[in-house]
């Protein structure tokens, strides 16, 4: 089995990856969070860092594009050649509703005639190898039989399948039916992306598609570091381990933020997902969340993990 590492925009940027990597790795493929191209054709600093080889060494990383304009897309995978990358991925997942608005990402797939115009453009043009990251329709799940029919018609790299609606957003179960449907109809590697959070989730995840070989995590990761370690190794997650871990990200984030507040809220994103890795953290999770001065975080840190186990 492969495992991918999933781009989660304002998460899993080259720090946090570069953690990861040194602490745990067992990871096939890193997908860096979407780039959105703009008019100008240039790379924010924040997406030049991203994607820049000294910030992604040892690791196979993997760049995201989101956009719904052909010319756009062609010019930045034009770009991250230059970078060294001989893959990109389109971005047709993601359901927040300020992308989908304007037709992108998830918001793309209302529009499947777009779609494969899109499609037929940057694949005629591109000269890299192009992945797709897609969910199974916008509003019903009747849509992805008609999406599949359009991705099959291109030489995908691979197919990344999040079995979710983007009107789901993260809400119920991701729907298995329809994604053992995309099993053998496609001429490429097709990989899951949903819900695995746990060993026991993913031993059922494998009996249920023995046949797919390979896995996306995401917010599985977030939620316990360890999780492919445990997965592939039988080793759990160790507290020193996670401690150093934090302790790099917490390090590297002071190296290129300023100020108390915006150093926190990075903090306090990766918090969210790992306090509950811990026994009875949530009086420390509260004081996490409430600290504005880096002490004050430090000594909340400090008393969880000194005072706690891992569950």
């Amino acid at each position: 089995m492969r495992f991918y590492f999933a781009p989660l925009e304002g998460i899993s940027g080259y720090i946090y990856r570069n953690a990861y990597h040194t602490y745990f790795g067992e990871i096939d493929k890193y997908f860096i969070p979407f780039i959105m191209p703009n008019q100008f054709g240039h790379l924010s600093s924040k997406e030049k860092n991203d994607i820049l080889p000294e910030h992604n060494e040892g690791m196979a990383a993997v760049p995201q594009i989101l956009t719904n304009s052909a010319d756009d897309f062609i010019r930045t995978a034009r770009k991250l050649k230059t970078y060294g990358y001989r893959e990109v991925n389109l971005n047709l997942g993601c359901p927040s509703r300020t992308v989908v608005t304007k037709g992108r990402g998830s918001g793309f797939l209302a529009f499947p005639d777009k779609l494969d115009h899109f499609l037929e453009e940057i694949f005629s043009a591109a000269d890299i190898r192009i992945s797709i990251k897609t969910r199974i329709g916008k509003e019903s799940p009747e849509e992805f039989d008609h999406l599949l029919e359009i991705y099959q018609k291109y030489p995908l790299a691979e197919l990344i399948i999040h079995p979710r609606l983007q009107t789901d957003i993260y809400k119920n179960t991701p729907d298995w039916e329809v994604f053992g449907r995309a099993i053998g109809s496609c001429g490429c590697n097709i990989c899951y992306n949903g819900d695995i959070f746990s060993v026991q989730d993913y031993r059922r995840f494998e009996e249920a598609f023995p046949d797919v070989g390979c896995v996306m995590l995401g917010r599985g990761i977030l939620s316990n570091p360890g999780l492919v370690c445990e997965i592939k190794n039988h080793t759990p997650l160790e507290k020193s381990t996670l401690k150093a871990f934090h302790d790099r990200i917490y390090v590297d984030y002071q190296k290129v933020l300023s100020g108390d507040r915006t150093i926190l809220f990075k903090m306090k994103e990766l918090w969210f997902y790992m306090a509950p890795l811990f026994t009875n953290y949530e009086k420390y999770a509260k004081k996490i969340r409430k600290s504005e001065k880096l002490t004050v975080y430090e000594k909340a840190v400090e008393a969880l993990f000194g005072e706690q186990e891992i569950a």
